[in-house]
C-alpha cells in the first residue's frame, strides 16, 4: 500500500500505516491519510514528530487529569517497580499498595461504600459490575432478576458486555451487540433534542422517569435487575441531564428494587466540580465504576467500589461456591495501585475541586462566549470542566448534518491545523474535555484555537453549499 506522500519510507507514519490497526479509525481512511504520531508531553500540550505544538482539548480521551508530564508520579511508579514491581490479588493474596488505594476510595466516596474491586480499564469495569448484579442476584434466590437498562447513546465501554450496555450505533453494527435481549435502552435525557416544543426540563425529566417505570413493568420488574447512567453522558455527546432527572429515575429504580451503577469512568474525580459526578447530580448509587482520572492515566486501572448491600450478596454467593470466580491478573497491579494512590494525594494537595469549580466556570463561559450565536452551532453545553459545542445545519428545526459531511473529522483536522486536538462526537458535537490542571490562559488559547477551527469548517461548508447560511 502507497504511503501518504508525506510520508517517507521509513517514517513513523509508513510504519504505523504498515504495522497499526487503530482503535476507532476508519481503516481505509487511515491508509490514505496516516497519524498524528504524538512524540511527547509538558502540561496541558503534546508535540507530534514534526515537532508542532497542540492544546490537548480532550486529555487524549477525558482521561489526563494531570496533563503529560508528572516526575512525582514517575518516581512513584520507579519506586515501586523496584520494590514490588507485580503481584496478583488472587486467592487472598494482597500487597500494601492494593490495601491503601482501596481504603482512599472507599474514604472519598460520595455515600457508604464497602470495598474494592480492581480491573484495567472502565469497559471492563463495566463487565465486571454486570456480573458482579446478575452473581448477586442469583446468590440472594432471584434467578430471573437479569434485565439491565441503559439509556441510547451511553457509553460504558467496548466489551462485548459494556458494549452491549453502551448505545451507540457504530458500537453495535456488525459486532452483533447487544448480545442478548437482557440489555435494554431508554430514551437519552438530552432535553435540546429530545424535549418535545414547550416542554420543561422538569416535565421532560417526569416523561423520562415514566418511560423507565413503563419498560420495567413491561419487561416484569422480577426480571429487571440494573440501571447504567454516566452523571454526564461523555462520548455520546456530553449531554447534562434535565433538571429533576436523577431524582425521579432513583424514585423509580428503588420503586422496583433495581439496583443503580454509576459509570463515573468521564465524571470521577473532580471533572463535573464536584469529586464525584455522583455528587453534582445527588445520585446515590450501590455501584460505582471510575477509571481514567483515578491514576491521571499514567498507568491502566479502573475500579468498582461497591456498597455492603452488594458485598454481602457477593460474599454468600462466594461461600456457596468456594470463590467469587471473576478477576484479572493485573487486578490491584501494585505499580498502577502506587501511582493511583499518589495521583489522589496530588488532587487533595492541589484542591482540585474548588480548582475545576473557579477554571470550570470560566470555561463553560468563555465557550458561550465564543460559539453561541455562531450561525452553525445549536447548543453550547456541559458543567464544570467538561462541555460541547453542537453543530447544526438548520438551527430553527435543530437538524444535524447528513453524516456524509463528516463534520467530526473536518472539525478535528482543522482544529490539527490551528494546534489544539478536539474530538467529534455524535449529534456533531465538538467536546471539550481538557486536563483539569488548566489554568484561565490555557482555556482562553483553547477556545481561540477551537473558534478558528469551527471558523475553518464553516468556510468548507459554504463553498460545498452545505450549510443554510
Amino acid at each position: 500500500m502507497t504511503p501518504p506522500a508525506n510520508a517517507a519510507r521509513n517514517s513513523n507514519a509508513a510504519r504505523d500505516i504498515a504495522h497499526v490497526m487503530h482503535p476507532y479509525t476508519d481503516q481505509r481512511a487511515h491508509a490514505v491519510n496516516g497519524p498524528v504520531v504524538i512524540t511527547r508531553g509538558e502540561g496541558v500540550r503534546v508535540w507530534d514528530d514534526q515537532g508542532k505544538e497542540y492544546i490537548e482539548a480532550m486529555a487524549g480521551l477525558w482521561c489526563a487529569s494531570l496533563g503529560f508530564s508528572s516526575k512525582r508520579l514517575a518516581d512513584v511508579a520507579h519506586q515501586q517497580m523496584l520494590k514490588l514491581p507485580f503481584y496478583h490479588a488472587f486467592t487472598a493474596k494482597s500487597h500494601e499498595p492494593l490495601i491503601d488505594l482501596s481504603e482512599m476510595l472507599i474514604e472519598r466516596a460520595p455515600c457508604p461504600m464497602s470495598k474494592v474491586f480492581y480491573a484495567n480499564s472502565g469497559s471492563e469495569a463495566n463487565d465486571t459490575a454486570v456480573k458482579m448484579i446478575w452473581y448477586y442476584n442469583n446468590a440472594i434466590g432471584r434467578p430471573l432478576k437479569k434485565k439491565l437498562i441503559a439509556r441510547h447513546k451511553a457509553y460504558h465501554g467496548i466489551t462485548a458486555v459494556a458494549g452491549s450496555l453502551t448505545g451507540l450505533p457504530a458500537n453495535h453494527k456488525m459486532f452483533d451487540l447487544p448480545v442478548s435481549d437482557r440489555f435494554i435502552h431508554v430514551s437519552t435525557p438530552h432535553h435540546y433534542h429530545g424535549g418535545l416544543p414547550g416542554e420543561s426540563e422538569e416535565d421532560f425529566a417526569t416523561r423520562l422517569a415514566t418511560e423507565l417505570e413503563e419498560t420495567i413493568l413491561r419487561e416484569g420488574p422480577e426480571t429487571v435487575a440494573g440501571f447504567f447512567a454516566e452523571p454526564v453522558m461523555g462520548a455520546g455527546g456530553v449531554m447534562v441531564p434535565p433538571a429533576t432527572y436523577f431524582a425521579k429515575i432513583q424514585a423509580v429504580l428503588r420503586k422496583y428494587d433495581v439496583l443503580f451503577v454509576a459509570d463515573e469512568v468521564i465524571c470521577g474525580f473532580g471533572r463535573t466540580g464536584n469529586y464525584w459526578g455522583c455528587q453534582t447530580f445527588d445520585i446515590t448509587p450501590d455501584i460505582i465504576t471510575c477509571a481514567k482520572a483515578l491514576s491521571a492515566s499514567f498507568l491502566p486501572i479502573s475500579a468498582i467500589i461497591i456498597n455492603d448491600k452488594v458485598f454481602q450478596g457477593l460474599a454468600d454467593g462466594s461461600a456457596t461456591i468456594g470463590t467469587f470466580g471473576h478477576g484479572f491478573t493485573y487486578s490491584g497491579h501494585p505499580v498502577s495501585a502506587a501511582v493511583a494512590m499518589e495521583t489522589l494525594k496530588i488532587y487533595d494537595e492541589m484542591n482540585l475541586v474548588e480548582h475545576v469549580r473557579t477554571v470550570g466556570a470560566h470555561m463553560q463561559k468563555a465557550l458561550r462566549d465564543r460559539f453561541e450565536g455562531h450561525p452553525l452551532v445549536g447548543e453550547v453545553r456541559g458543567v464544570g470542566m467538561v462541555g460541547a459545542v453542537e453543530l447544526v445545519a438548520d438551527q430553527a428545526t435543530r437538524k444535524n448534518f447528513d453524516p456524509s459531511v463528516k463534520i467530526g473529522p473536518r472539525l478535528a483536522k482543522a482544529g490539527e491545523a490551528e494546534g489544539v486536538i478536539l474530538r467529534g462526537l455524535p449529534n456533531d458535537a465538538m467536546a471539550f474535555s481538557p486536563p483539569l490542571i488548566m489554568q484561565i490562559d490555557d482555556i482562553d488559547r483553547m477556545v481561540e484555537r477551537a473558534g478558528r477551527a469551527l471558523d475553518a469548517v464553516t468556510v468548507q461548508l459554504r463553498r460545498e453549499s452545505l450549510t443554510l447560511v
